[in-house]
């Protein structure tokens, strides 16, 4: 087959099936030298595996694919990497108890007489400085937030040259700021002819910085086309296959019973850097805590539930104060966190989807003897499982292989299986496509409805404010203010959080001037 040299990788026929569910099929897709081309589609259409059969992760079952002019047969990650493609992945490949410069520079050690240079932090101080990143390369990775995470795979990239980069969800936890910095370092590749593959549901993203675009649906390539002039509607349409509405958010659910106070928070803090934390959620009420990234909204929910042991303050669940709080005790109270890493912290990936769905609730499909009974737990998993629109709809189905979106919606249907009356949600919608993210709100929707307490995080601050019915503002791990979200335009609060953080970084008492 004959391959223009203009074209880094070309794929033809590719087809590809996880335990008999096909998953991609017939794929003919052409990839330039030097542009940034977009991936887009719904969870499950198939771009992340298309994404990782570029860079070697997955084996494809049939056709052929060339990079560089080159068959790429029995194709892996290092050869991949031999041949200039990088794969950055939505799921971080990190070794936690290494540095930020070690993971970055991992198997590209420098040394002199076999004695390992110890350089890294002098290297990376250079790609630091071109990229305009920030992130502190002597910081053990254990220590990070899932944002400075996903900045060290980009680093990784960047630090092996490559020619082909394949960026799988890379702005899903950082903040605006960060993102146009990113967009920026892909522009610095293309125009020294490097390639990049991004793999985004943020299709405004893809827009602004991308050459062309290609869309994915249940598998299939139905389009690729030009960025310049094509509509965000338009890749919507394409993706959902009609004109389904594309409203981001979900209406906000009416004006709950305030009155009724399900959960209180008095002066909390915790040497994970919540300080004095005061709030309260009503019943039916949906109450956002919003800030930028790193302002330490994680750390508060992990405090209020007993994921962190606090050193000062109170917590009231329904009028009663909570003590000798624990993950497992809030569950018991109806009070459940849904965390923001899903693969570390929410689910268990050697489980099939069955179990994760019930593994917190085992004592309810438990009968004489402690034997779970098959048939409540698979009747119970597959109304979840329709509930939410998992795909593939197998109740044992191998969960590590479902897209990211999928996995999303397993966790949340985990935690709503036992109706709860209080429900912190962390980044519920972080790297879903827009018809799981409507699915995940109307069901947010739903608990407000239904008198359920929400506590809802979101680096989306659109997402935050479009469903809460009051909010938070989050700063140094404590709370700045409170705004109503029906009445702060976006732009406004994004200010007043940048405004906050400048304050806090001179000394300034930090308030939310901006919307005062």
């Amino acid at each position: 087959m004959t391959v223009n040299s203009d074209t880094c990788v070309r794929l033809r026929g590719i087809g590809k099936s996880f335990s008999g569910v096909s998953v991609l099929r017939d794929v003919n897709l052409d990839i330039a030298v030097g542009e940034i081309h977009g991936l887009v589609g719904e969870n499950g259409a198939g771009k992340s595996t298309l994404g990782k059969i570029i860079g070697g992760h997955y084996a494809y079952d049939t056709g052929r694919m060339h990079v560089f002019g080159s068959p790429a047969e029995n194709w892996t990650p290092p050869q991949a990497l031999s041949k200039g493609v990088v794969t950055m992945h939505q799921e971080l490949q990190l070794v936690p108890e290494l540095t930020v410069a070690q993971n970055v520079f991992l198997g590209m050690e420098r040394n002199r007489f076999s004695v390992l240079a110890n350089d890294e932090n002098e290297r990376l101080a250079s790609i630091l400085e071109r990229t305009g990143l920030q992130v502190d390369g002597r910081a053990r990775v254990s220590s990070l937030s899932i944002a400075d995470r996903q900045k060290i795979e980009i680093l990784r990239a960047i630090a092996r040259d490559a020619r082909v980069i394949v960026m799988d969800e890379p702005t899903s936890s950082l903040a605006a700021d960060e993102i146009q910095r990113l967009h920026e370092t892909m522009l610095n590749l293309r125009r020294n002819g490097r390639t990049v593959i991004y793999v985004s549901h943020y299709l405004d993203n893809i827009l602004e910085v991308s050459d062309r675009v290609t869309v994915l649906r249940d598998g299939d390539l139905v389009a690729t086309r030009p960025s310049a002039g094509t509509t965000r509607q338009d890749l919507v349409s394409e993706m959902l296959g009609g004109s389904r509405d594309t409203t981001i958010h979900s209406l906000r659910p009416p004006e709950p019973d305030r009155d009724v106070t399900q959960l209180e928070v008095r002066s909390l803090s915790s040497p994970n850097g919540t300080t004095n934390v005061s709030l309260r959620v009503g019943r039916g009420e949906i109450v956002g805590l919003v800030g930028l990234v790193g302002s330490g909204r994680s750390e508060i929910v992990r405090a209020i539930v007993g994921a962190d042991a606090a050193t000062e303050g109170t917590v009231l669940v329904r009028g009663k104060q909570y003590r000798r709080r624990s993950p497992a005790r809030s569950t018991a109270l109806g009070m459940v966190l849904m965390p923001e890493d899903r693969r570390n912290q929410g689910l268990v990936l050697a489980m099939p989807v069955r179990s994760n769905l019930t593994l917190p609730h085992l004592a309810r499909f438990s009968g004489l003897f402690g034997r779970i009974r098959n048939r409540s737990e698979r009747r119970q998993s597959r109304r979840t499982i329709d509930l939410f629109d998992v795909k593939p709809r197998q109740i044992d189905g191998d969960i590590a292989t479902y897209s990211g979106g999928n996995q999303q919606k397993v966790l949340l249907g985990k935690w709503l299986l036992r109706n709860p009356s209080i429900v912190i949600l962390d980044e519920p919608s972080r790297g879903v496509d827009v018809g799981a993210r409507r699915r995940i709100h109307e069901a947010i929707g739903e608990l407000s409805k239904n008198g359920a307490s929400v506590l809802l995080i979101s680096s989306e601050l659109e997402e935050a404010l479009g469903l809460a019915h009051r909010a938070y503002l989050v700063s140094g791990g404590t709370v700045v203010g409170e705004i109503d979200p029906a009445a702060e335009p976006v732009d406004k609060v994004l200010q007043a959080l940048f405004e906050i953080r400048a304050a806090s970084k001179s000394g300034a008492p930090q308030h939310a001037g901006a919307l005062q």
